[in-house]
């Protein structure tokens, strides 16, 4: 980090606060699959970017933004988000922040196979990085300082628990993103602790209805499914309006949470949600970015920094209803 940074640091505090742009501004800048950088901020000594696989419309990864932007703003950094969902372009974009002189990398890691190279350059570049959501197995040989999310394996032992106490026995797992490591350790985790039978079932996020189709094309092929598992909230409501479709008695839950999902489980459509908190990821990635670059700070003491999950219920969905409709839920 240059001398000139540490120096400014405080000065810059004041009018970066009256520059920063607020978390829940529709005007705010959005994520870019198109590799072209997103600024969230005029100004700032100390440039972040935010790397993610998120697809173009995706409400979980709003929130995921939403949480970086506030990080950023909180802390007085030139903040810059971008993604893409394709593995070649998100590697792409990670060269590109090192060669414009990025003091740090957040990135998400839905394929690590596909980002190693590119991690590991950054690395040996100089180049703290932390990863969020996907990649916990590989963070650390990676080189990155931590990693903020859930174990999927754990939080889908989680969902095979709440699937149990529902006396669900034929449940099918809807997985919305195909090589996306951690979907799959979702639906195997849930599927170690069901007792009774789970399917996976391969949809598109980036096709919601042709999803629904597919939903609904398979309940209908078989009578005995008394269950569905989503991997993600914007899929969640597909499944449900397939299941109102064909009029089957099927209890429907899922992972990731939206004001849509919370109102869901509060009128009974959904029975619960695992929530990973995804502003917490965005804000602490940043964050633990932040204190290295400033201070030498590793945060998660060579372990991951967990984020959830957290199990939505009707018993609590009221009192996160609030913060999903403003977007950082």
């Amino acid at each position: 980090m240059k001398i000139r940074r540490l120096l400014t640091a405080g000065i810059a505090v004041g009018a970066l606060a009256l520059a920063g742009c607020s978390t829940n501004d529709s005007s705010a800048p959005k994520a870019d699959s198109t590799g072209g950088a997103a600024d969230t901020s005029s100004s700032g000594d100390i440039r972040i970017d935010v790397i993610t696989h998120a697809a173009p419309g995706d409400s979980f990864w709003d929130v995921v933004k939403a949480g970086a932007v506030q990080a950023g703003k909180d802390e007085n950094v030139d903040m810059h988000y971008n993604s893409d969902p394709d593995v070649g372009k998100q590697a792409t974009l990670i060269d590109n922040a090192v060669a414009a002189g990025t003091d740090g990398l957040v990135v998400s890691m839905a394929n690590p196979d596909g980002l190693e190279k590119s991690i590991k350059a950054a690395v040996a570049a100089g180049v703290p990085v932390v990863t969020i959501n996907s990649g916990i197995d590989q963070w650390k040989q990676f080189g990155a300082i931590t990693h903020v999310g859930q174990s999927e394996t754990l939080a889908g032992k989680a969902a095979g628990d709440q699937l149990n106490s529902l006396g669900l026995k034929n449940v099918l797992c809807v997985i919305q993103e195909a090589g996306n490591v951690g979907l799959e350790q979702r639906c195997a985790g849930a599927k170690s602790t069901f007792s009774g039978s789970m399917t996976n079932l391969q949809v598109d996020n980036t096709d919601l209805s042709g999803s629904e189709a597919t939903i609904e094309s398979k309940i209908q092929a078989d009578p005995t499914i008394d269950g569905i598992l989503t991997l993600g909230g914007d899929m969640s409501g597909q499944a449900v309006k397939a299941v109102d479709n064909t009029g089957a008695n099927i209890k429907v839950a899922t992972f990731d949470v939206n004001a849509d999902v919370v109102q869901n489980i509060i009128d009974g459509k959904l029975q619960f949600a695992i929530d990973q908190q995804p502003y917490v990821q965005g804000y602490l990635g940043v964050t633990a970015v932040y204190l290295k670059v400033l201070n030498g700070n590793d945060l998660g003491g060579g372990q991951p920094v967990y984020s959830g999950p957290a199990i939505i219920t009707k018993d609590n969905a009221e009192a996160v209803l609030k913060f999903a409709q403003n977007g950082t839920r």
